[in-house]
Order: C-alpha cells, then structure tokens, then sequence
C-alpha cells in the first residue's frame, strides 16, 4: 500500500504594481519553479496589498494582475503544480486581518524593522496610510489562511515572519491548540540584487531594474550602464570586484562558477577591461532571458487561458483560506448563525 507524502505548504507571492524583473527572478521567482516539485505551493497575486500605497491609481494595480501572472507562467510556474490566486477574491483574508489586528499593538507594528524602513524610503513619516502600517497584519491573514509552513522571503522581510509567528502563538494560546501553524521564513541564498546604478537593490520605482520580458536591446543597454569600479580607468589597471554590479550579476547567473572566479582574479591583479565582463554578461542574460520572453508572448496570445488559470487557482484557494476562519472563528467562540434557529 502506497502512502501520499504530505508535502510542505508554501505560500509566497508578489505586489501588482507592474510586470517583474530580474531581481524577482533571481530572488524567488526561479526557487518558486524548483519547489513546486517539492512543496504544495500558493502564488498570491496581491493586489490588495498593492492598494496600500498606491490607493491613488487602481487602474495601475488592476492591470499589473494579469502582467505579474504572465511572468509567472513565463518563467515555469506550472498552474498544475501551483495555485495561482488573486488576493483580493478572497474575503477570508480580510476578514482574518480583521480578526488578528486585536492581537497586535500599534507599537509594535511600528517597531517592526521592515515597516520602519519602507516608511523612510516612501518619506511618509507621520502620513502613513493604515493599510500599509497594518501591512504586517494582513501578511499573517495571507500566511495562516493557506496554513504554510515555509515563506520565501529576502532577509529584509524576515521580520515579517517573525511577528506572523508571534500572532499565530498569540492565538494559538487564546484558544488552547495549534490552530494555526508556525511558519519558517526561507531566504534565498543570492539575496537582494543590486540595481544597475550599485546604490540600491533592483526597484522598478527606483529605475535600475530590467523586465523579464526585456528585449535583446534593451539587455545590451542595461548591462552596459552598469556599476563597474570607478578607478578600473583602462584594463591593465587592478580592479575591485566587491561592490562591482556586473560580478553580482554573474555571481547571480552565471553556471560556470569556475570560470567566474578566474574572471575574478584576473580583475583584480590586472588585465581585464570592463568591456569584456560586461559582454560576458551581457551573452548569460541574453540566453537567460530570451525563452522568458518567448514564453510570455505566447501565453499572451491567450489571455483566456490565463483567465482560466486565475480563476480555477483563486476558486481553490477560496475553499481553504474560507476554511481557516471558519476553524478560528470557532475556536475563538464567535457567535455564529450555523445550527442555529
């Protein structure tokens, strides 16, 4: 007799404010298509948590589902192997939120590093939405709605986890068992991504990042402008490879690992002009990117496809998020019209 192996449940996904970029691929988007092998895997399209800050331009939000869903199906994400589902079509989540913003502080939302950081860079300081305060909240919701028990998530959103697992042990507490599940955070080992300019990690808002569904022109131009070291003034010259964005860059993508630590040593004693990396590079990300882009406009040729692929992934996923509340409605003893007369 054969026993089904329960799989562990994943639960990851990404804001709809526009199509993803190499830093999403690099980040999670190429671990996502290894662990749907392994892992029961939920793929949220969070438009709802898009709103928070971009509550000012809907249409932007509304679009970029069916943007973001495309990269997904381009880059490998098998729907028959994943669910992929829209956030806000699925009333539990918020009604979970609702429910869990009664075990968490105001003082602690705000002490959270992750919150903290994203304010600063969005210059809120005092204006700050309540939706997006209350963000860490509403990734709990997510989180313990699907019961996952690994969230792929960079090292700067490990604090998210952390304090989803402080609500989920809260709860678990008031109503005396394990309802809800601990989740572990799983940070990818290439971390963030610089953008092309080495000041920051690769953000669409911060212009240094480049589609996934980039043309080969536009790939040369990106790699071109990219960050070498400033005092690497001509090729017999020593160069520094740490901070060096296109070394980053082949750290990230290259499989011939051999190859581009001798790369390395050559730049750093001398004789290696930045020319020939870049073009190195430029040839990875040309043979990385082109079947991505080709993937993606085929299934776009069938939008209804996707549609079908949405709406077959959310349905699913309504069914079990909707089970959780119900599970934690009851165990927190709210009243409810069932059975009743």
């Amino acid at each position: 007799m054969l026993v089904e192996t329960v799989r562990p449940i994943i639960l990851t996904g990404d804001r709809t404010t526009g199509p993803l970029h190499l830093g999403h691929y690099a980040g999670s988007l190429r671990n996502r298509v290894a662990l749907q092998r392994t892992h029961r895997q939920f793929v949220l399209l969070a438009d709802a948590q898009a709103l928070t800050d971009n509550i000012d331009d809907p249409e932007k939000v509304r679009s970029n589902v069916l943007e973001v869903a495309l990269d997904y199906l381009a880059v490998g994400i098998d729907p028959d192997e994943t669910t992929i589902c829209v956030q806000s079509a699925l009333p539990a989540l918020a009604e979970l939120a609702q429910l869990y913003l009664n075990f968490v502080s105001v003082a602690r939302l705000e002490r959270n590093p992750t919150i903290k950081d994203e304010i600063q860079m969005r210059g809120f300081e005092r204006d700050i939405p309540a939706g997006f305060l209350c963000y860490p909240v509403a990734q709990a919701a997510d989180i313990t709605a699907f019961k996952a028990t690994v969230v792929p998530v960079g090292l700067d959103q490990a604090p998210m986890i952390e304090q989803t697992n402080e609500i989920v042990r809260r709860i678990n507490r008031q109503v005396g068992r394990e309802l809800l599940v601990v989740a572990k955070a799983l940070i990818p080992s290439t971390g963030r991504l610089p953008g092309a300019d080495g000041k920051t990690k690769m953000s669409k808002s911060q212009g240094n990042a480049i589609s996934l569904s980039a043309s080969p022109n536009e790939i040369r131009a990106f790699v071109n402008r990219m960050y070498t070291d400033p005092n690497h003034l001509r090729a017999s010259d020593p160069g520094v490879v740490e901070g060096n964005v296109v070394f980053a860059y082949l750290d990230a993508f290259d499989t011939d690992h051999a190859s581009v630590d001798e790369l390395k040593a050559r730049y750093r004693r001398g004789g290696l002009g930045d020319v020939t990396v870049k073009r190195r590079l430029e040839d990875v990300l040309q043979e990385l990117l082109k079947p991505i882009r080709e993937r993606r406009q085929a299934v776009s040729n069938d939008l209804g496809y996707v549609l079908d692929v949405l709406r077959s992934g959310t349905s699913r996923a309504r069914a079990i998020t909707q089970s959780t509340f119900d599970e934690l409605r009851d165990g927190l003893g709210l009243f409810s019209l069932a059975g009743t007369r």
